[in-house]
């Protein structure tokens, strides 16, 4: 175990807050060789269903330089590679000093919403191959007799089972059956399997059978991509781990496939740095860990995105937010408190019904919990069968993209939208860089609106006014269900999309403070440079405090300790020292389900002569631990009723070495608009004429009343009448709302 890991085992909370704080407040001294300083950058590459997103960042100087291109489906390391390249020319970006590139991106996740994975199969307990397909046996709409559950990944027909049985405890009642699984293996690879998913009953509790499966599997069928439960997800619940499991192998080849690709040609750049990974729970991982274990890359996009949030507000002292963030193809938000992001150990991925829970497969990992809706800038407009405006969840994408991209795009999306209402800059779309046709876009909204017998111009701010409310009643449903209000949150308002959208959505909520932080629509790719390195590891057991043994608790923690340290020092040449953190998922005994709680800091053991807590006093300090965190949640406790630990948790955090401060850039002219233009605003009955201002001209302090614009490469902020900007000692662009009535 690293020492500097060693040393942070007695000392997890009060290290946390600096982890946080740490991205931010540390200045990079200059590194120096031969008595001159050397630059030093980092690189953060962020794709998304319509932009890819770059950013590079310099240590010494707090440089900061952003590119925003169209992804390319097709082949999406072609955008990463072109925009790489382009970046490091505009820039005068040595490839030698890049000290590593961190990346995150969609496309797994799409693949497994648009059934693009490889094909795959499944092997699993004798008797056991139609768990994936029976599920929980809930249904998601009750009364919905034509309901449909989401399709396995893996059809019967791909799934084979093994003989042999471990019992509850892990202990083996029925020897495996090796020669006969490689006979099933065989024939799944003969129908054209590439990716194979094991997952043994029980093997949550030990993995013994499953990896003799991978030893004999790995030696008669090389080529062959595997996936053990018990490595991807090793804990309770059978349905819940075999569909994370099929969803891991089902991306793994295009993963692998995908990021060998793109190191390959970002070494064909001259970039011989390291390749980090986001993950789903807001950390950063090393590119092998993420070939391996695909599935925790699901969400890595938006959870930079919160990261990124979080960074900016700490630094205006803002730490209960609510993370706004908008691209062209959908809307998330996530909540945060106190300057943590809130976070989940399981979600479910390619809903059938966006909000209808277990219309999905269940996903077991950790990840950064976020509401999302199909809302962006290439949402389509479209009037449905009642004759109703409706935007969505269907999107233009980047190809063919608005109708206003000009690349054969038919129907009017929200761009488009926008652009008509005034709010977008046809001529510094994406920094100029992207010609925009204003005029197709009025066209389509014409079409649209002889559809709905009214003015374009009115369907245009429908749209606008739909889009905000459908993200207003998703943030009201997600805060509600946390039981928090939203007016006592500040709005981190980020992505292309965001700050354009953020006013009226707050205004629906009842939000009074928006925070624009600098550079906001690349602010996922500038998360990726600000991150952590984070590791979490679980284990399922069945602890009960008032009879278990304490010391086999601290046993199973310490061995999961030792786990999470090792895998975070391998980066430990750029991130350290590393912090760990307990938690269990626990629950009263005869529940079904369970509650995620914060354990106090061990070791579980103690001499009560050195005026710590003996190890007697453990059993009761857990118990009360889980029994305050339940009466929190629900308001009251079951009497008389025992505790049981059942999942443990470990999370390892390790903030860079070499911190991020960015420099605050000198405003370029004077603080007064570039130009008027006429642009719509419900509270003033229409169009009125609305100054523009360039953030790069806005000093620190400046303030102005609504409405107002200002404009930069990667989005526009658009303050209503209600609203006042300042802009913030940080950069930030900080909107007060006068009156919170929508």
């Amino acid at each position: 175990m690293n020492a500097a890991c060693a040393l942070t085992l007695r000392k997890r909370q009060p290290a946390l807050r600096g982890l946080l704080l740490s991205s931010y407040n540390v200045r990079l001294r200059g590194i120096r060789a031969g008595g001159r300083i050397l630059a030093k950058w980092a690189i953060g590459i962020d794709i998304g269903g319509t932009f890819t997103d770059l950013v590079a960042i310099e240590y010494v100087s707090g440089a900061l330089h952003s590119l925003k291109i169209l992804t390319t489906h097709t082949d999406p390391a072609t955008a990463v590679v072109d925009g790489v390249g382009r970046l490091m020319r505009e820039n005068g970006i040595a490839a030698r000093d890049v000290l590593n590139v961190t990346h995150a991106t969609t496309l797994f996740t799409n693949a497994l919403i648009e059934r693009r994975g490889a094909r795959t199969g499944m092997l699993t307990t004798q008797g056991f191959r139609d768990i994936i397909e029976m599920g929980n046996e809930r249904k998601y709409d009750l009364y919905d007799l034509r309901l449909d559950r989401i399709a396995p990944l893996a059809p019967r027909t791909l799934r084979g089972e093994v003989a042999g049985r471990l019992d509850a405890q892990g202990r083996e009642i029925e020897a495996l059956d090796v020669d006969q699984a490689l006979r099933v293996t065989g024939g799944l690879v003969a129908d054209g399997v590439v990716s194979l998913a094991v997952c043994l009953l029980h093997a949550y509790k030990s993995d013994v059978h499953e990896q003799r499966l991978k030893a004999a599997i790995e030696q008669a069928y090389p080529g062959l991509a595997l996936t053990l439960s018990s490595e991807i997800a090793p804990v309770i619940r059978e349905y819940e781990r075999m569909s994370t499991t099929l969803a891991n192998a089902y991306i793994k080849p295009m993963a692998q496939g995908y990021l060998d690709t793109l190191a390959q040609r970002l070494r064909e750049l001259g970039l011989r740095s390291e390749i980090l990974m986001m993950l789903s729970n807001g950390g950063l991982s090393h590119l092998e860990d993420a070939k391996a274990h695909p599935i925790s890359l699901l969400e890595s996009g938006p959870a930079a995105g919160v990261v990124s949030a979080v960074h900016h507000s700490l630094r205006e002292g803002k730490g209960d937010l609510l993370a706004f963030d908008m691209g062209g193809t959908t809307a998330k938000l996530c909540l945060i408190e106190q300057g943590r992001p809130s976070v989940t150990f399981g979600f479910e991925a390619a809903r059938q019904q966006r909000f209808a829970e277990g219309s999905g497969m269940p996903i077991s990992i950790t990840t950064v919990d976020l509401i999302e809706i199909g809302a962006g800038g290439g949402s389509i407009a479209h009037q449905d069968e009642l004759g109703l405006l409706k935007v969505g969840p269907q999107s233009a994408g980047s190809e063919p993209g608005p109708v206003c991209y000009g690349r054969g795009g038919e129907q009017p999306a929200v761009t488009d939208a926008n652009l008509i209402l005034g709010y977008l800059n046809g001529g510094y779309f994406a920094g100029g860089t992207l010609p925009i046709d204003i005029d197709a876009a009025r066209a389509s909204y014409a079409g649209l609106g002889a559809a709905l017998g009214r003015h374009p111009d009115d369907v245009a701010w429908g749209v606008h006014d739909i889009v905000a409310e459908n993200m207003a009643a998703a943030a009201r449903v997600h805060v509600a269900e946390r039981g928090k209000d939203p007016r006592n949150f500040v709005l981190v308002a980020t992505g292309g999309g965001g700050p354009l959208h953020a006013y009226y959505l707050a205004r629906k909520i009842g939000v009074k403070t928006i925070v624009c932080p600098p550079d906001a629509g690349v602010a996922s790719a500038f998360g990726l440079l600000v991150s952590s390195a984070r590791t979490d590891r679980s284990r399922t057991v069945s602890f009960k405090p008032a009879t278990d043994s304490v010391a086999q608790l601290e046993d199973m923690y310490a061995a999961l300790e030792r786990e999470v340290a090792a895998n975070l020092e391998t980066l430990s040449g750029s991130f350290g020292p590393c912090v760990l953190r307990r938690r269990a998922d626990g629950r009263f005994i005869g529940q079904g389900f369970n509650l995620t709680v914060d354990l106090p800091d061990g070791p579980y053991a103690g001499d009560p002569a050195s005026g710590g807590p003996g190890a007697a006093s453990w059993p009761a300090r857990l118990e009360q631990t889980f029994r305050k965190e339940y009466e929190h949640k629900f308001g009251r406790t079951p009497p008389n009723v025992p505790v049981e630990l059942v999942n443990l948790r470990v999370t390892g955090l390790a903030a860079p070495r070499r911190p991020f401060e960015s420099s605050r850039r000198a405003a370029a002219g004077a603080a007064a608009p570039v130009a008027v233009r006429a642009v719509y605003f419900k509270e003033s009955g229409g169009f009125v004429q609305t100054p523009v201002y360039r953030r790069e001209t806005l000093p620190t302090g400046f303030q102005a009343q609504g409405p107002l614009l200002v404009e930069e490469p990667s989005t526009t902020l658009v303050v209503g009448p209600l609203g006042h900007v300042e802009v913030a000692p940080s950069g930030s662009l900080v909107v007060s709302i006068e009156d919170l009535q929508a």
